[in-house]
This record gives C-alpha cells, sequence and structure tokens, in this order.
C-alpha cells in the first residue's frame, strides 16, 4: 500500500505543554483559595475536599478498568481538578454520602458518559454541583458563615450568602473588604476574591488560560448590572458586589475555561464569555435562583460545538 503519510517542511513548533502539565498547573493556582478555606471553615473545609478527590480518583478508576475497559489515567490529574472544583462548589459542611453522589454524578455522568476526557460537552465538576443543587437544595443552600474560629465540621453556624441576602431584601451587605478576603458564607471555594484573582493570575503568567473568557465573563456582568444600577440605584446593587460575590470568579477563571468544553478561537471564547456574564447577571438578577454561574456556564458549553462551527480562527496565510 503507498504511504499517505505526508509531513510538511520545517519548521514545526512544539509548546512543551501536556494535559498533566496544564492539570497540575490549574490546582497549584487553586493552593491560594484552598488554603483561604481552610482558614474560614477549617475541618469542614479539609474534609469535603478530600472526600470529593478521593471519590472523584476512585470512581474514575473503577469506571475505566472494569466498565469501560481500558488503562485508567489518573495521572493527569483530571480526576483531582475534578475533585477539588467540585468540593469548592459545595458548602463546607456538606455531609460526606452527599459528596459521594455528587462525585459520582461528576465522574460517571458528566466525564465518562462521553467517553473519558476530552470528549465531555459538559464540565464535570459543574455537572456534579447542579445534580447535588437539583437533589438536595436544602444540604446545597445551607451556608456556614466564617464568623467563630475555629469552626467544626458538623456545628457550623449558618447564614445567608450575599446574593441570597439580595433576593431576601433588606439584608445588610458585608463589607468589600470581607468580600475580598473571605469573611463571608458562600461555597468552600468561592468566598475569597483575591486568592481567586492570585490563582487567575499564575495561569496567565505560565499562559495555562488566556484573558478572553474570564475577563469577557467578568466585563459583561460589570457592564450589565451597571447600567441597571445606574438606572435604579435603589433597586439594583453596585456592580462590583456582583463581581465579588457567588461563584463568578470561580467560574470565570476555573471552570468556564476548561479546554475541552469551551471554544477554540479566541474570538469564539470572547462571544461564549459574553454570553455566560449575560446568563449569569439575569438569573442572579430577574430569575428565582441567586446564583446563576453554573447554568451559565452548562448552557453555553452546549453552543461551544456551535461557536466553533461559526467562528473559526484564520488558517495560516489566509486572508
Amino acid at each position: 500500500m503507498e504511504n499517505s503519510l505526508y509531513v510538511s517542511p520545517s519548521p514545526h513548533i512544539h509548546g512543551g505543554d501536556s494535559i498533566s502539565k496544564n492539570m497540575y498547573g490549574v490546582l497549584i493556582a487553586l493552593i491560594p483559595a484552598f488554603l483561604v478555606s481552610l482558614y474560614c471553615f477549617g475541618l469542614g473545609a479539609l474534609i469535603v475536599t478530600a472526600t470529593s478527590v478521593l471519590a472523584c480518583v476512585i470512581f474514575e478508576y473503577l469506571i475505566q478498568r472494569f466498565l469501560m475497559k481500558k488503562e485508567p489515567t489518573l495521572c493527569d490529574g483530571s480526576a483531582i481538578l475534578t475533585g477539588v472544583l467540585l468540593a469548592f462548589n459545595v458548602p463546607s459542611n456538606l455531609p460526606i454520602w452527599i459528596i459521594l453522589i455528587g462525585a459520582l454524578a461528576a465522574i460517571g455522568i458528566g466525564k465518562m458518559s462521553f467517553g473519558g476526557l476530552g470528549n465531555n460537552i459538559f464540565n464535570p465538576a459543574l455537572v456534579g454541583r447542579v445534580f447535588l443543587l437539583i437533589s438536595f437544595p436544602a444540604q446545597m443552600t445551607t451556608w456556614p458563615v466564617p464568623d467563630v474560629f475555629p469552626m467544626t465540621y458538623t456545628d457550623a453556624e449558618t447564614g445567608a450568602t450575599i446574593l441570597s441576602s439580595l433576593h431576601e431584601g433588606g439584608a445588610p451587605l458585608p463589607a468589600m473588604v470581607d468580600m475580598l478576603i473571605g469573611r463571608i458564607g458562600g461555597s468552600l471555594g468561592e468566598i475569597s476574591a483575591i486568592a481567586l484573582l492570585l490563582g487567575f493570575a499564575f495561569m496567565l503568567w505560565k499562559k495555562i488560560i488566556t484573558w478572553h473568557i474570564p475577563v469577557s465573563i467578568l466585563a459583561t456582568v460589570f457592564v450589565f448590572t451597571g447600567i441597571l444600577y445606574l438606572v435604579n440605584p435603589t433597586v439594583y446593587v453596585n456592580p462590583f458586589i456582583h463581581l465579588l460575590s457567588g461563584g463568578l470568579l470561580l467560574g470565570s477563571i476555573f471552570m468556564a475555561t476548561d479546554y475541552v468544553t469551551s471554544p477554540m478561537s479566541k474570538n469564539g471564547m470572547i462571544v461564549y464569555g459574553i454570553g455566560i456574564g449575560l446568563l449569569t447577571a439575569v438569573i442572579r438578577i430577574f430569575g428565582s435562583y441567586p446564583e446563576g454561574m453554573s447554568f451559565a456556564i452548562l448552557i453555553m458549553n452546549a453552543f461551544t460545538p456551535l461557536i466553533n462551527s461559526y467562528i473559526k480562527p484564520k488558517h495560516f496565510g489566509g486572508k
């Protein structure tokens, strides 16, 4: 048979990237947020994160080994990252048995049912989170508040998040400095804006991600909520409140930028980010659910193939 493999002339460029290198790079970027969660939530943060990571790793191994009949790929770090991100999206006092269900949904439904890493169309950690939110709404919306130290796992003092307070109306909002450093209620990994921005800076420095998706999401939310605030400041809050509250920073930086489920071209990333920002703001302000980031990312994940089809990067030498 005639050899049909043709290799173009040099030069060939290799960036030195690998799946494991990028996965562990994201894990390093999450360390500041994890340290803040340990300080604010104590033992609960450690228990939830360790349980989630261990469960995701075990479920991925079992599914690959016994159901898919293929060699497990645990060393690439993707299962560990899914476990950390799932833990960062739940309360720090969530019962262990619920975490196990969330990990099974994330790995089994969100990842392996599509064929594993590189084939999933939805972010696995968000699939697990939304599955838990729909299945266990009471447990998933009981938020420990980091006011009393040291905080225990099961007996943590609970309270409302900023976004739920906005929906209820009349509740006092925390100071900006508390939102920056993490002295607010919320999911385990979303409370400190500074810690998340440090992770963002690290990933930009290491070129793990580009600025296009996070900046387009944050800019869209800021502009949309800012216009509403200018129109009626007595009804709508300062746009900085939206930027620093809920899962906006965590989702924009660490989950919307997932390589598999986000567009390939830079223009496509911007369109994708604008869509996430608009959906998040609309759900937060006009919907019955106070947080819209998870749903917005999953919805736009579904549009990623369409965006890739219509917004393609210019080929080399093309006009």
